[in-house]
Order: structure tokens, then sequence, then C-alpha cells
């Protein structure tokens, strides 16, 4: 079975308050909030908001890799992208941006990127 030099999760969170997507600060917090339980290093961040009653856009960029968020308060729907490698725990990030955001729906891909195949560390040892 291959190890992971990292996880990636893609969530889409439906049913989420309109109010809470369109404010950029509240948006900001939950980002913040995800990397800290995800035991992640925040490098940078960046936020932008469309307007009154408009989505968000976000990105961390971690140590560890990224988070970012894409909100359309008109439809309820947040588009959630957590790519985490090291000791950072993606899916305590998602559990606290579940915990922030409220979706009534979700549905989460995740996937192992950068599987490491037992042979080929001990060819390379």
């Amino acid at each position: 079975m291959p190890e992971a030099l990292g996880r990636h999760l893609l969530a889409d969170f439906h049913g989420c308050d309109a109010a809470l997507l369109a404010d950029p600060q509240r948006i900001t917090t939950a980002l913040l909030a995800a990397a800290r339980a995800g035991g992640a290093t925040i490098l940078q961040q960046h936020f932008h908001h469309f307007g009154a009653g408009q989505g968000v856009t976000g990105v961390l960029l971690l140590m560890e890799s990224h988070i970012s968020i894409h909100t359309w308060p008109e439809h309820g729907y947040a588009a959630i992208d957590l790519f985490m490698c090291g000791h950072a725990e993606s899916e305590a990030a998602l559990r606290s941006l579940q915990e922030s955001l409220q979706p009534g729906v979700q549905d989460v891909q995740r996937i192992l990127r950068g599987a490491v195949m037992a042979d080929a560390k001990e060819r390379a040892a």
C-alpha cells in the first residue's frame, strides 16, 4: 500500500447561511481557525470580497501547502480546497470549516497526493 506525501480534500458545502458567505471577516476567521485546527503554519493570506451581498474568495498559503475558498452567497454554496502535507491534518481543518460554515449538505472528495511506493523508497536507500 503506498504512502502519500499529502492529503487533498475538495469540499462542496451547500445550504450555508448567505450572510456568512458574504462576510469577508467571518470567512477569513473561519479559514484561519481551520489552519490552526489542522496544525498548519500560515505563511501568507489574501482575501477578496466582491461587494455587498456578494461572495468572497480567499487563500491561505501554508508551509504545508494551502487552503482556499470561493463563496456564492446567492446559492448558499462554498467551494473549499484543503491540501496539506507533513504533520498538518486536513481532516481536522475540514471539521473546523464544517463547524464554522454549517453546511446543510456537503460533498467531500479525498485524494492522496504524491504516492510513495515502498519498493521505490528501498531503491533510493
